[in-house]
């Protein structure tokens, strides 16, 4: 481990953010003008947040819950990784637990008054599937 907590230093994280970014590239869908006329794929309009002005701030909404759904799952999922080691007093597993719950209930009610569903969040990613996992 070197003096920055990492394993194989600056070099080997940017060399793995290089992949990642180059196999993110390869996913990406052709340009109209790259398929040739023989490519027989479904014409099926990409989803785009919409620019009207009657709901850009229900738009924004969307995203930055969306933004924070995916922040609360993987703190959900490291809080019950800690729990099952053993990392945590029961006060903390509680207090944990109970701070969880009030975030989703707020994250809930954040979605009724912008007129959203939790589903609405769950952006679709193409060929890489939904941004979140599907609930259990």
């Amino acid at each position: 481990m070197t003096a920055d907590g990492q394993r194989g230093g600056p070099d080997r994280r940017r060399a793995e953010v290089a992949a990642a970014a180059e196999r993110a590239f390869r996913l990406l869908p052709a340009a109209p003008a790259d398929l040739s006329a023989s490519d027989e794929r479904p014409s099926v309009p990409a989803r785009r947040i919409t620019a009207d002005p009657d709901t850009v701030e229900r738009d924004l909404m969307k995203l930055v819950l969306t933004l924070v759904e995916l922040l609360r799952q993987l703190m959900e999922r490291q809080a019950l990784n800690r729990v099952d080691e053993g990392d945590l007093t029961e006060e903390e597993e509680e207090r944990l637990g109970a701070t969880l719950m009030l975030l989703h209930d707020r994250m809930t009610g954040l979605c009724a008054r912008y007129g959203l569903t939790m589903d609405d969040l769950n952006l679709d990613l193409g060929p890489l599937g939904t941004l979140l996992p599907p609930p259990e």
